[in-house]
């Protein structure tokens, strides 16, 4: 009876020892958890911010390239062709005549709009690929100890 009750007692020691034991490393990959995480949101945040300060500085770019526009300042423009008789002569044959036409101020703007959505996707796209790229490396870093 000695004997059992000595391991009995033993037993319980040890499994509360490694219980606390367990608990111990639980809290200490938690800090570590939340250290990453707070860095990463650190990194997202950074990200966040320059993409702010891009699309802020696009949006200053394209109201004065749209006053411009308007204005007549900024003037688009496509080539055309057209067919320009050389003579009125029967035997004499067209070609063609390689121009210019400017484009109304309105539909002007409204081209350019398309683009200016296009980039601003592509800024979207970039930050998130930016972010993903440093969540990614930090990670799959090797474990700090």
């Amino acid at each position: 009876m000695a004997l059992s009750s000595a391991f009995g007692g033993g037993y319980y020691k040890g499994y509360q020892k490694a219980e606390a034991d367990q608990q111990l490393e639980i809290a200490r990959l938690n800090a570590e958890a939340r250290k990453v995480e707070v860095e990463a949101i650190g990194k997202v945040n950074a990200v966040s911010a320059q993409l702010v300060r891009a699309n802020n500085e696009a949006k200053k770019e394209i109201q004065k390239r749209d006053a411009d526009i308007a204005s007549g300042t900024l003037r688009l423009s496509i080539p055309t062709q057209s067919f320009v008789c050389a003579s009125s002569d029967a035997t004499s044959t067209s070609r063609p005549d390689s121009s210019r036409s400017e484009l109304d101020p309105a539909f002007a703007q409204a081209i350019v709009r398309v683009t200016d959505d296009g980039d601003e996707s592509i800024r979207k796209l970039n930050a998130c690929i930016a972010v993903y790229n440093q969540v990614r490396e930090m990670i799959n870093q090797p474990q700090r100890k």
